[in-house]
């Protein structure tokens, strides 16, 4: 096992190790509370009482569409998360029927995906990779591609450019990975058939099977070319970061992430505002203590992972930005568990 995979058994290994219980198949149905203390919580098969407190720790609301359309701006969909089909919102709903405070509920882990016939792809690497460019429905440049995930659907919101279009060529097809493909793989069927991918022997072509004005996806292009060949993004300064070259082409030259789209066929693959999971949830305290909006805590209740608001705010620190604020509040919630019925024993 590697990565996600290796800490989630690692965690496992730890509950077994501990004789702790892990009760499948039983949801949430919402928080028991005596004299103003969260004392358990209610599930399909009764009341489970805890000695400490609650923390919830149950993920965000990704796969609740109402949700969704609540508190977050359209075009949204649950369909472009790549999120647990579980993560429904339940801890954070329960919050909510006890008074807590909220936070940052507009706001997700975004990152550009791909709508494919078999589910969403979360586009990450064929973003930096020299031979691409983002444009919108007026075929127009809106942003850095190899921008953090985060960042990239922030600009995608921001300008209206929801749908969004990433433009390649078969050099581009020709030298790298796309979506899962080894280079030169043609692209299934399906995700034609889908309209998440287009492709024409012309960029006028493309325009027209898009539906975005053919003069203006040229200028765009040419545009982009000309920096590709001197190696400097004069608009949106693509390949100058550290974080942009990390997943560029160290082979590529004078810019490891710029590259001038000339070889037909040309694609186009359709970008939507996917998203990891949402970032919004209760207000929490430095102790994890789920908070009222006066400020006050709720008694016995705590809220960690993507139940919580997220600690960064609006911005994206880089890859496991969620598991380390988890694993850290988790642990300061359960210490002030202890500090608390001590200090009242």
């Amino acid at each position: 096992l590697s990565m996600g995979q290796a800490l989630a058994a690692g965690l496992r290994h730890g509950l077994l190790s501990q004789n702790v219980p892990v009760l499948l198949g039983t949801p949430l149905m919402g928080l028991e509370v005596e004299d103003g203390r969260v004392v358990g919580i209610r599930t399909p098969s009764g009341v489970i009482r805890t000695r400490r407190g609650v923390l919830l720790a149950a993920g965000g609301f990704e796969k609740n569409e109402e949700m969704r359309k609540k508190y977050q701006r359209a075009p949204i969909g649950t369909e472009w998360t790549v999120g647990a089909a579980t993560n429904t919102g339940d801890g954070i709903l329960a919050g909510l029927d006890l008074g807590a405070a909220t936070d940052l509920m507009d706001d997700a882990w975004w990152g550009p995906s791909i709508p494919l016939s078999g589910g969403p792809y979360f586009c990450l690497a064929e973003r930096s990779l020299p031979g691409c460019v983002f444009v919108n429905s007026a075929g127009v440049r809106f942003v850095n591609e190899a921008a953090p995930y985060v960042d990239a659907v922030h600009a995608m919101y921001d300008t209206g450019s929801v749908p969004a279009w990433m433009i390649i060529d078969q050099r581009y097809r020709n030298r790298y990975l796309f979506a899962g493909l080894g280079p030169r793989q043609p692209l299934p069927g399906r995700w034609y058939k889908a309209g998440a991918v287009f492709r024409a022997s012309t960029l006028e072509s493309l325009a027209d099977q898009i539906e975005v004005p053919a003069d203006a996806l040229a200028l765009t292009v040419q545009r982009f070319n000309g920096f590709a060949r001197a190696g400097v993004d004069e608009d949106f300064h693509k390949g100058e970061s550290v974080y942009d070259r990390y997943y560029g082409d160290p082979r590529n030259g004078p810019n490891p992430c710029l590259a001038p789209l000339e070889k037909a066929p040309f694609y186009a693959v359709k970008i939507v505002p996917g998203d990891l999971g949402t970032k919004g949830g209760l207000r929490t305290d430095p102790q994890a203590r789920v908070l009222r909006e006066d400020g006050t805590t709720i008694p016995g209740l705590y809220a960690a992972g993507n139940t919580s608001a997220a600690v960064m705010g609006h911005s994206y620190a880089g890859a496991g930005a969620t598991i380390g604020p988890a694993m850290t509040f988790g642990y300061l919630a359960v210490l002030d568990m202890i500090s608390s019925t001590q200090t009242e024993a």
